[in-house]
């Protein structure tokens, strides 16, 4: 695809940068994250507030109900025909967002997978955690080193199409579309410990006046899909008082944390395609706006 993409972990900054990215150089924002995507529980995935969102549009955030499934050959599909429609428009389209995922589609493309499969899934859906992680160990060991065995539903995905096709899930990742030759955008990054201090503040933040917590009791009918947003879990589990708010809070900090930390290694991995700049060394934010803008319009205009 071609398009500007400013990617990082959660709550590195990219919104604010990115906002100011996109009036500077007249670029259409496309949003890249699994969690966002989903209507509703907007404090709890951080989206870009409502009237952020009115400055700057965002395409493919807040769309898909969080009673659907969503998934990467979906997401593909849709971030495509956006691109084609910002750029229609005379604008750049400006990839936004930290799910790996997501991104490596729009840079490389997706290898043929099989549509899922409606009776191994329900049997999968079925199997617990453990038994999961020990039924894709055996159909791909190698692919079990290189999975999150925590993702219940990345788990039986992978499993799913070992099933159907006969073969490894990881010999599918194995054949991603070559790299772009050069950078498509950026990498934002932090010091670890500034990092997750961050992470620490917004969780504090969200549960500052409860309205987390009524986003969450009124949120209905979620699927399987949304039902990974990170702190999801802990919040209902509060909410039903099998935990208290303080444990509620330091669980989905943990958690967040952790989900971090993947993310850095993802985008590390990626170093071609990304050039990375680190915000606790670069703390002005305006020279990281100008060095972005000045890279959209040069590539836009190529």
């Amino acid at each position: 695809m071609n398009a500007l993409f400013l990617v990082g972990p959660t709550s590195v900054g990219k919104t604010e940068i990115a906002l100011r990215v996109a009036s500077r150089c007249n670029a259409g924002i496309i949003g890249a994250d699994a969690f966002q995507v989903y209507q509703g529980l907007d404090l709890l995935t951080a989206k870009p507030s409502p009237a952020e969102r009115s400055r700057i549009p965002h395409h493919l955030v807040d769309v898909v109900p969080l009673s659907q499934s969503f998934n990467v050959a979906q997401y593909l599909d849709a971030a495509t025909r956006c691109a084609k429609e910002i750029a229609s428009r005379g604008k750049i389209p400006f990839v936004v967002g930290g799910t790996g995922l997501y991104i490596r589609a729009l840079t490389r493309g997706l290898s043929d997978l099989p549509e899922a499969d409606a009776a191994i899934r329900a049997e999968l859906e079925a199997s617990s955690l453990e038994d999961l992680q020990a039924r894709y160990t055996s159909l791909d060991p190698d692919g079990a080193t290189r999975i999150d065995l925590k993702n219940k539903r990345r788990l039986i995905r992978a499993i799913e199409v070992c099933l159907l096709t006969g073969k490894p899930f990881s010999s599918f990742r194995d054949e991603w579309k070559t790299a772009p030759a050069t950078p498509v955008g950026f990498f934002l990054t932090r010091d670890r410990d500034d990092l997750y201090e961050r992470i620490n503040r917004r969780v504090e933040t969200m549960f500052n006046n409860g309205a987390v917590l009524e986003e969450v009791r009124r949120a209905q009918d979620i699927g399987a899909t949304a039902g990974q947003v990170i702190g999801l879990r802990e919040i209902q589990a509060h909410l039903r008082g099998e935990m208290s708010e303080r444990q509620c809070i330091e669980r989905i900090q943990q958690a967040t944390r952790r989900y971090a930390k993947r993310q850095l290694t993802w985008f590390k991995s990626e170093a071609a395609l990304f050039r990375e700049v680190n915000l606790t060394s670069r703390p002005d934010p305006e020279s990281i706006v100008e060095l972005v803008s000045r890279y959209g319009r040069d590539a836009g205009g190529s």
